[in-house]
């Protein structure tokens, strides 16, 4: 791996520290507020202000090209809602880490087929046996620790 292949995958690596923490702390908030869509709506405006500074930061020129972009590209925000509404809503009832076990199986999985299909314009890479034991291994691993 390249040096900045290093640093790529330090940044994905600190992302995903970032991802149980964000729910739980976003758990907290929405039981503190007995709203998980109120909390939502916290999570969201502080991170809007952050990514429009982090816009503001590297030049907003890119911006004028959103109006001719596909409608479908933009599906990503809904997914986003989801998924913070779903973690800030299910983590207090069935526990952060069986909940972030989950999200991470159902990201194995539809990142295998993403992959392997090229879809979204995404890098082809296609399934192989390695890969399918490491999901297959994934699953088993979520299996055990969601019945502990």
């Amino acid at each position: 791996m390249t040096g900045e292949g290093v640093r790529y995958g330090l940044v994905m690596l600190a992302a995903g520290v970032g991802i149980p923490i964000l729910a739980a702390l976003n758990a907290q908030l929405g039981a503190r507020l007995g709203s998980p869509a109120a909390a939502a709506v916290c999570l969201f405006a502080v991170g809007f202000l952050v990514a429009v500074l982090a816009l503001l930061a590297t030049g907003v020129a890119p911006i004028r090209a959103l109006p001719r972009q596909p409608a479908y590209l933009f599906g990503g925000g809904v997914l986003v809602a989801f998924y913070i509404l779903s973690i800030t809503w299910i983590a207090p009832h069935i526990g952060l880490g069986n909940a972030v076990i989950l999200v991470l199986l159902g990201q194995m999985l539809t990142f295998s087929f993403i992959d392997h299909f090229g879809l979204f314009g995404a890098l082809q890479k296609p399934l192989n046996p390695q890969r399918i034991i490491g999901v297959v291994m994934l699953a088993a691993g979520a299996f055990l620790a969601i019945r502990a």
